[in-house]
């Protein structure tokens, strides 16, 4: 199986790339005719409630990449979830230097007196994309996070442990949730979790302000054409877990949600539970559901469970998972092309 050439990746705090004055000005024309295009690929990225919590600053020899915190849930007090989203968007980054024919330079978390900023992201050797590569960038426009019926069948052979490649390459696990005990206890799990936050207000404010119905000219949050008006508290389909209700009794959801179950659960995990595991996780998962798109197949993600520590610790235990699970999946083949609409790179920019 081809896979994704190492980009150069520098991950210790502190540590700075090593760049002379002549990649210096051979990457700072690069780097600014293409802003507009690299920041928009990797605004495509998936966030929770399509928040987009991100910024970028084009820089003389990096982009830097920023938390937008005007854009954290005030469910998310500690910014885990808009972190991995974060990492979703560095991967995208990411993906769009291999495109311009470069390999990455990544500084991870380059700055500790600075929090906001989360990655420097400058060029490396020329090295021309890999066919992955190419259809992973293909795969883009289509990608999109699914909550509706799937397809009936398996998925492509030998695409599970691609993805499970992805992730190992990313510094993170997919674990696969087997049928029987194993996904009874998730179920059950995902299913306290979320009666507990259908009483929540604060909760149901959140999923409020970021969804949108069709009218809305608005290009972020969740739009009614991607989630179905379901009362989740008392649909009993065996092999769904529970999807957070966007809709909210509110009869705006468009989305059909009848028609078969998802192929395959699984949990995707990190060694530990910190800022840069959080961001690793966030681009294990980009990596995984661009290349999964690629073959038709998309995700259910699961986010709602995992944002109390408690529950993240009781689905470690339960399930004997070697690490800190940092997002939940069901994947299962579709036709379909309805993507999300991103705000335009000119929204994205840090002053």
């Amino acid at each position: 199986m081809s896979r994704l050439p190492r980009e150069i990746l520098i991950t210790h705090v502190g540590q700075v790339a090593s760049m002379n004055e002549e990649t210096i000005r051979e990457a700072t024309p690069i780097l600014a005719e293409h802003a507009d295009y690299l920041i928009a690929t990797a605004a495509r990225a998936p966030s929770v409630h399509n928040t987009q919590p991100w910024r970028f600053r084009v820089g003389r020899s990096a982009i830097g990449l920023y938390c937008d915190q005007r854009r954290k849930l005030e469910i998310d007090p500690i910014g885990r979830e808009m972190l991995i989203s974060c990492g979703a968007a560095l991967f995208g980054l990411r993906l769009a230097v291999r495109s311009l024919g470069y390999l990455p330079v990544v500084e991870l978390l380059p700055d500790p007196a600075r929090l906001r900023l989360l990655a420097r992201v400058s060029l490396g050797a020329a090295e021309p994309m890999t066919a992955m590569e190419r259809d992973m960038l293909k795969a883009l426009p289509h990608r999109h996070t699914h909550r509706g019926a799937f397809d009936v069948g398996p998925l492509p052979a030998g695409l599970l442990a691609g993805l499970q490649h992805d992730a190992l390459a990313e510094g993170a696990t997919l674990d696969l949730v087997g049928e029987g005990i194993a996904y009874q206890r998730l179920a059950d799990i995902v299913s306290t979790a979320g009666h507990r936050l259908d009483l929540d207000l604060q909760a149901r404010a959140e999923v409020r302000r970021w969804s949108r119905s069709m009218a809305s000219p608005a290009r972020d949050g969740v739009p009614a054409h991607a989630f179905p008006a379901v009362d989740w508290r008392s649909d009993r389909r065996s092999g769904r877990l529970r999807q957070r209700d966007f809709d909210l009794s509110r009869g705006v959801g468009l989305l059909s949600a009848d028609g078969p179950d998802p192929a395959v659960t699984a949990v995707l995990l990190t060694p530990g539970d910190s800022r840069a595991d959080w961001l690793r996780a966030g681009q294990a998962l980009y990596r995984l559901l661009l290349h999964a798109a690629s073959r038709w197949v998309f995700a259910s993600l699961y986010t709602q469970p995992l944002e109390a520590a408690l529950i993240r610790a009781l689905i470690r235990d339960r399930l004997s998972l070697p690490g800190d699970p940092q997002m939940l999946l069901q994947l299962g083949v579709a036709h379909t092309t309805h993507a999300t609409a991103r705000r335009p790179p000119g929204d994205l920019i840090e002053p």
